[in-house]
């Protein structure tokens, strides 16, 4: 079977299968068809013609191409796809993607903020009392944007779901229906607490009736993850001078919280992740800081080092 002919059938399968969502097949159609014309520069138009050290060709040639190694891992994921799918009616066809190592993803660490940026964002430009009134919800509800994703490390999507009822101010938490609905309950600070309270004085006069949701538009209806990610977008450029994304906080949140507590197993709670090495790579971010507060203080780091040497030639 020709490759081209063995993609084209495999990607109107995975549309009339309506389990993979568009533009997963779309991402799929893009990378099989890159891999066939990469074929078909070394001559080689067949399925059959295909061997783990063609795919490992076609892998590393991407790689070399400048490829990202998550987008590196797509491809991957597509020939593997495609492979079962194409064994599923001929359980004889070699299938070279097998035993085939998956590139290693890179670890990124989360963009994050200095808690002396986490101050100034936290603190509301000043506006005069002429100028207040008719601005007072928008510049409410977003003063308490900002404190929740910051106090609770709030995904958006978890922000944005949040009802009036999930808060609790006797007990000063909130309760957050995170990845997969799953409930976890998180602190919320003092000074989310009184943003909650200036907001709510405002909020009845916009909300529709029966609105639950706790964030609303001027319309009075949910605010929506977009718009959150705009209005922090926004914000961000306004109060420390950059573009800002809502996950900046929930990262930033999560840093601060390790450095001064240490206690790595609160923070995966805080955070609501499933196991502890997601919440691991705030330490890496932590052992940056280390290094560099090593480097410049410790006698015996680099820098410290040629001080010493520098202080021995004076003597």
């Amino acid at each position: 079977m020709l490759i081209e002919t063995a993609i084209a059938q495999f990607i109107e399968t995975l549309r009339q299968g309506g389990r993979a969502s568009p533009a997963t097949i779309s991402a799929y159609g893009r990378d099989l068809y890159a891999w066939a014309r990469f074929s078909l520069h070394r001559g080689q138009t067949e399925i059959a013609q295909i061997d783990r050290g063609s795919l490992r060709a076609y892998l590393l040639a991407e790689r070399s191409r400048g490829v990202s190694i998550r987008s590196l891992r797509r491809h991957f994921a597509a020939l593997r796809a495609l492979y079962r799918h194409l064994q599923r009616d001929a359980p004889e066809l070699r299938n070279p993607a097998s035993g085939l190592a998956m590139p290693r993803a890179e670890q990124r660490l989360p963009d994050w903020l200095t808690v002396d940026q986490a101050r100034l964002l936290m603190q509301p430009a000043a506006i005069s009392d002429a100028e207040a009134a008719p601005q007072d919800f928008t510049r409410l509800r977003d003063q308490l944007i900002l404190e929740l994703l910051y106090s609770s490390a709030l995904r958006v999507s978890e922000l944005a779901g949040l009802n009036l009822g999930d808060l609790d101010r006797h007990a000063g938490t909130v309760r957050v229906l995170g990845k997969g609905r799953k409930e976890r309950i998180v602190p919320v600070g003092q000074p989310a607490w009184a943003a909650l309270r200036d907001y709510l004085a405002t909020r009845p006069a916009v909300a529709a009736s029966g609105e639950m949701a706790l964030f609303v538009n001027r319309r009075g209806q949910r605010l929506t993850v977009r718009s959150i990610q705009v209005r922090v977008k926004n914000l961000g450029g306004a109060r420390l001078g950059q573009s800002l994304h809502p996950h900046t906080l929930r990262h930033s949140a999560a840093s601060h919280l390790l450095q001064s507590s240490g206690d790595l197993r609160a923070v995966q709670e805080y955070l609501g992740h499933a196991g502890i090495g997601t919440t691991a790579i705030y330490t890496h971010m932590d052992y940056q800081q280390l290094a560099r507060v090593y480097d410049q203080a410790h006698p015996r780091s680099r820098r410290g080092d040629q001080d010493m040497k520098h202080f021995e030639g004076k003597a």
